[in-house]
């Protein structure tokens, strides 16, 4: 495989070649329009889905001069660190510096990229936005609710101790993202409509969170990562706290135009590197070290403390070989956000591409026993 820069699009995107770049919390720290409901896809108004039917069996092959480009700054280098690149021949591969449903999608509309990492809101959004994406791999964490990417970041003063404390509560909202949903969910869980507290909306970008924390903006945020240890280490004194939600917030994914999988070539690129994905996942669990000074100290500037707090926080991975409960949590999901933000139904089933199923499953559970390649 070859690995090269891609020419620049046209929005915030940053091509860049097999290299090093600095994009915090990329993964861990997480860690981002009407339509009808059709079998086999999400059909747009004026806009028809790629009918999953029809989709030609993926190749065993990829034809030489075959291009994908890829947002996966994370996986990219793992796929350094550990020499999984190298598996990749015959076709190019262009990594684009971009993570986050919001850029990725705008990448997707400009033909800048067709593959993206995300969680699992923003193929949810880009279809109700008219935009026909497939998800191709997914990731979870063992022991998710022990293990959450977000943690509730409690403004000093606030006085919440518990979720059903955040009745008239300012809390930060960022609809279209992870945290927005997550939001919803916490607010369902504790008994709550959205009436009975102010969704203070904001952006889930940076230390955006935690600086509203601080200045009472807001009363409570969800915090990803790193930034809730920092938030801890520098407002604790003052009588911030963080609170633990209790729910599942750790779907991570790959997805893609729909118009990009029905081209066989690039559809055949895709499940290669879809392989190697799974197997880089299994390769960031089982060399922690390796991955801590490579990823963490050298590529995201963190310092030791930090990236060792994030790969604890992580726990285990699960990249299962079948997507039957995901699809069944992603469903429950789409059914809060269709009912909170007055959006239209969609089947959880029809953002897969099943093709895809078991490839990056099979491959995480053979690296782990030292299957074929």
């Amino acid at each position: 495989m070859t690995f090269a820069a891609s020419s620049p699009p046209p929005s915030a995107i940053s091509p860049s070649t097999f290299t090093r770049r600095r994009a915090l919390g990329a993964f861990l720290a997480l860690p981002a329009l009407g339509l009808l409901t059709a079998c086999g896809g999400s059909a747009t108004a004026g806009n028809p889905a790629v009918d999953q039917a029809s989709l030609a069996p993926l190749a065993t092959s990829v034809p030489a001069e075959t291009t994908i480009k890829v947002g996966d700054p994370t996986v990219k280098v793992a796929l350094e660190l550990s020499g999984l690149n190298k598996e990749l021949d015959g076709f190019k591969v262009e990594f684009a510096n971009i993570s986050g449903g919001p850029q990725t999608t705008e990448a997707f509309r400009a033909n800048a990229l067709d593959v993206g990492s995300v969680a699992d809101i923003p193929p949810i959004h880009a279809t109700w936005t008219g935009l026909d994406v497939r998800i191709i791999a997914s990731a979870y964490r063992q022991d998710a609710v022990n293990h959450p990417i977000y943690e509730l970041g409690i403004a000093p003063g606030a006085g919440i101790s518990s979720l059903q404390e955040l009745r008239g509560k300012k809390i930060a909202y960022s609809p279209g993202q992870a945290q927005g949903a997550l939001v919803l969910r916490i607010l369902e869980k504790a008994g709550l409509a959205q009436d009975d507290v102010k969704l203070v909306e904001l952006p889930s970008t940076g230390d955006t969170y935690s600086t509203a924390l601080a200045s009472k903006q807001v009363d409570a945020a969800p915090l990803g990562g790193v930034q809730i240890k920092r938030y801890l280490a520098k407002y604790k004194a003052d009588g911030g706290t963080t609170l633990r939600h209790g729910l599942r917030d750790d779907p991570g994914h790959l997805y893609s135009p729909a118009k990009v999988l029905a081209d066989p070539a690039k559809a055949a690129a895709l499940a290669a590197y879809v392989k190697v994905w799974g197997k880089a996942q299994r390769w960031i669990e089982d060399h922690p070290g390796e991955w801590l000074e490579g990823y963490y100290v050298k590529d995201q500037g963190l310092s030791r403390e930090d990236g060792q707090y994030l790969i604890d926080a992580a726990g285990k991975r699960d990249v299962p070989t079948s997507w039957a409960e995901g699809i069944e949590r992603h469903q429950q999901t789409i059914d809060l956000l269709a009912r909170e933000q007055k959006k239209p139904q969609l089947k959880a089933g029809d953002l897969y591409d099943t093709r895809f199923e078991a490839i990056a499953g099979t491959a995480f559970a053979e690296a782990a026993k030292g299957g074929p390649a």
